[in-house]
């Protein structure tokens, strides 16, 4: 058995917290595959909660980034911070020789991406990103069962995600200030769905987006989105946070892949295959969701460090993960133009631009 690998985490309050409480710990105490050597956030009250967790010394927890990654040797690192603050925490990992797992997005801008990809690239580290929702159960199950083959190709794919949200700050205090916080913050997870569940990366992207009177938003909450896949699959995306009812939320999503043999429709973790008039005699199979020891982050974790002791590069790795990071951020352009954008020439002028 290898060596646990070493790594510091940044970020450890908010959804740092939740990676300091359920994801970290099964590689540290049962799979003992990591090893945490510091942390690093601006809030000392996080400490004595990673000190438990991470069996760390006081001195270990650092409210100065930089001097967490100076004194501490480590082979990757944990970025669970906003994604503005995505860049600067990539140039310190890769300054310090570091291979890195990071929250999604990449980054907040597709220049900021771009850049990061070139950065890891040329530094000859790995990095993936935690787009948690593509691996969950449902998600996954869903995947797999139209890739089997058992109800033949796919057509076309409905995705639906709509909450009650519109009050500050029933999503998060920071998500309410910022531009287009539905497409950044939330529909980035479900544009990564489309590309697993449709096994294609986007060719062209249509995106209207808008901010009701009633919503405490600053930008863009409500979307409706066309996209066709590169293999020819056509995609349509219902997304608000400010609507009255939560008919889908987090985790819950509504998926229907309308395939040759058959409707498969996942909606609230309840997936079923259905043949013939809904109402009418259908043929409706109730299908059990997939099981194994661990989903989403537990579960891309310890795939990321499966992968630096030697196994399988991970889906969510970030050669791959540039192409949801594309998708996005053409995405903003579509609602911000209103035009059809081609999202892999959109990728590849970004690249460019990048390398200037």
């Amino acid at each position: 058995m290898s060596d646990p690998k070493r790594f510091i985490q940044v970020g450890i309050g908010g959804f740092g917290g939740y990676w300091v409480n359920s994801v970290m710990p099964r590689l540290i105490d049962e799979l003992k595959t990591t090893q945490a050597v510091a942390v690093a956030d601006i809030n000392p009250d996080t400490f004595p909660n990673a000190m438990a967790k991470y069996h760390l010394p006081a001195e270990k927890c650092y409210t100065e980034t930089c001097k967490a990654f100076q004194e501490n040797e480590a082979d990757f690192a944990v970025i669970v911070v906003p994604p503005a603050r995505h860049e600067e925490m990539v140039n310190l990992a890769l300054e310090h020789g570091m291979d890195i797992l990071s929250e999604k997005p990449i980054a907040d801008t597709m220049e900021a991406c771009c850049r990061i990809y070139k950065k890891v690239a040329g530094a000859g580290r790995k990095m993936a990103v935690t787009m948690s929702h593509r691996f969950d159960q449902d998600k996954q199950t869903l995947e797999r069962l139209i890739k089997s083959g058992k109800y033949g190709k796919m057509d076309y794919l409905i995705g639906r995600n709509t909450w009650e949200c519109r009050q500050y700050p029933a999503w998060g205090p920071f998500r309410y200030g910022i531009p287009d916080a539905l497409l950044i913050e939330g529909t980035v997870h479900h544009f990564d769905i489309m590309r697993s569940l449709t096994g294609s990366n986007a060719r062209t992207v249509y995106a209207r987006t808008w901010n009701p009177e009633w919503s405490d938003f600053k930008g863009d909450c409500q979307a409706l989105i066309i996209i066709e896949m590169e293999n020819g699959m056509k995609v349509f995306y219902e997304g608000a946070k400010a609507n009255a009812s939560t008919l889908n939320g987090w985790v819950q999503d509504y998926w229907r892949a309308e395939c040759d043999k058959a409707t498969l429709e996942l909606d609230n973790r309840k997936l079923r295959a259905i043949m013939g008039t809904l109402h009418n005699n259908a043929t409706i199979q109730e299908i059990p969701l997939d099981y194994q020891p661990v989903w989403m982050n537990a579960w891309l974790a310890e795939l990321f460090v499966n992968w630096l002791n030697g196994g399988t590069a991970p889906a969510n790795r970030l050669e791959d993960n540039i192409q949801c990071a594309a998708l996005l951020f053409a995405a903003v352009e579509s609602a911000h133009t209103g035009g059809v954008i081609d999202v892999q020439g959109y990728l590849n002028r970004q690249m460019e631009f990048a390398s200037k």
